[in-house]
């Protein structure tokens, strides 16, 4: 039963945002939980868009974070195709696209990330594609499935993790791939260029190729459909899709109108370690939005990954009902690619590591790789090779420096270098 003495307002309704909702009710709140989100969608998990759900092995139905009949069992309402327009901090008050207008006594943004466009000639052309939503899945899959069938040549702006997992599936599909990066190897500015190779290899050897050093900054077409894409060093690809893939934004413009402190650095929504907004008590941010303190790493990060989004939502719904929260989970993901599956634990952005440590065949590929500065581990990815990622954790949280040369020797255990 809902009482109205206490009401929380939740405004994405993704997998942050309905994480927190459940934890609400788990964790016993009783007042009113409203869920507002932009989609129409049920809110669902996003990892699968450009994995299993893109190349054609996971439903639809098993994205959903719940079915859609638990919101009305457990009392959460929802405002789902109804973007939030306005945040009125001193009334109280959220007002929706349609003239809602919501009272809240504590306020979670859970608003996500939003991809970042091609800013080039040729963007309007039918054939041109991102991947963020349910409904850019199911239009990029269609096209895949059509240029497979006719043989077609896909182009991929950007070798990160969305470009590469989309490039496999579309040679699942039979689509030719040509992925354009400017840097010189994919996921350069993640892995770095020790990993990057890998990626490099991996794809090729299913046929991808790659122009690197390289962007694009031109589409053109013919009766609105696109023929070709140009780079900025003169050359021209033959292209009957266009998929972007130049990272994401945090989608923080609400918040900056309301007057709440954006983190210079990631331009994420700036909040402390409860992910309580540094500006206003009674508001709070996670998932994609959040630019969150990390007790453990010292400063303020920004992690665009599931797992963020799936552990930071239920850490802010206890925030807000008064928990003591210090959310300090180490980014998290994980990735798939043809044959090749991966889990990466703690951060390592360029420039921050000074060695990279492999233990295994990187050839086969079956091995841990360690991202180290001063002997102290700061990021393991283990590839092909399960069950490893609380040691690897407990390695970077440990703190401590370790051995190179023992971290590389299978014989000894993880364990025995903490």
């Amino acid at each position: 039963m809902v009482d109205a003495h206490r009401t929380f307002v939740i405004i994405g309704a993704g997998l942050a945002g309905a994480k927190a909702a459940e934890t609400l009710r788990a964790e016993g709140f009783t007042g009113r939980v409203i869920l507002v989100g932009d989609e129409r969608d049920h809110p669902y998990e996003r990892p699968a868009l450009s994995k299993g759900y893109l190349n054609g092995e996971t439903e639809r139905e098993s994205l959903l974070v719940h079915e859609p009949a638990w919101y009305a069992r457990e009392h959460i309402e929802l405002h789902l195709g109804q973007p939030a327009v306005r945040i009125d901090r001193r009334a109280h008050e959220v007002t929706l696209g349609d003239g809602t207008v919501l009272p809240y006594d504590a306020l979670l943004l859970a608003t996500g990330a939003e991809p970042r466009r091609l800013e080039v000639p040729g963007t309007q052309l039918a054939g041109v594609h991102h991947l963020r939503r349910l409904a850019h899945a199911d239009q990029l899959r269609g096209m895949l499935a059509r240029l497979g069938r006719e043989n077609g040549q896909l182009v991929i702006a950007g070798g990160g993790w969305i470009g590469l997992e989309a490039a496999a599936a579309a040679r699942r599909y039979g689509s030719e791939v040509t992925v354009i990066e400017p840097e010189p190897s994919p996921l350069h500015s993640v892995l770095g260029p020790e990993m990057g190779a890998l990626f490099t290899d991996l794809h090729s050897a299913h046929g991808v190729r790659f122009h690197f050093g390289a962007r694009l900054t031109g589409i053109t077409g013919q009766d609105g459909q696109v023929l070709a894409v140009q780079t900025d060093d003169g050359e021209e690809h033959p292209a009957h899709g266009v998929l972007a893939a130049i990272g994401a934004a945090p989608r923080t413009s609400l918040a900056a109108s309301a007057g709440l402190e954006l983190d210079e650095a990631t331009g994420g929504i700036a909040v402390d370690a409860s992910l309580r907004s540094v500006t206003d008590p009674d508001v709070y941010a996670a998932g994609d939005a959040a630019a969150a303190h990390h007790p453990l790493l010292g400063t303020r990060i920004r992690v665009e990954h599931w797992a963020n989004a799936l552990n930071g939502g239920p850490a802010a719904a206890r925030a807000m009902l008064g928990r003591e929260v210090s959310h300090d989970r180490l980014p998290y993901f994980f990735s798939d690619q043809y044959d090749l599956g991966l889990e990466y634990s703690g951060w390592a952005p360029a420039g921050s590591y000074d060695q990279v440590v492999c233990r295994g065949d990187v050839g086969k590929p079956e091995f841990i790789a360690f991202w180290l500065r001063e002997g102290r581990v700061l990021a393991g990815m283990n590839v092909n090779v399960w069950d490893r990622t609380e040691e690897i954790q407990q390695l970077v949280r440990s703190g401590g420096p370790v051995d190179p040369e023992r971290l590389a020797d299978l014989s000894v255990p993880l364990t025995a270098l903490l």
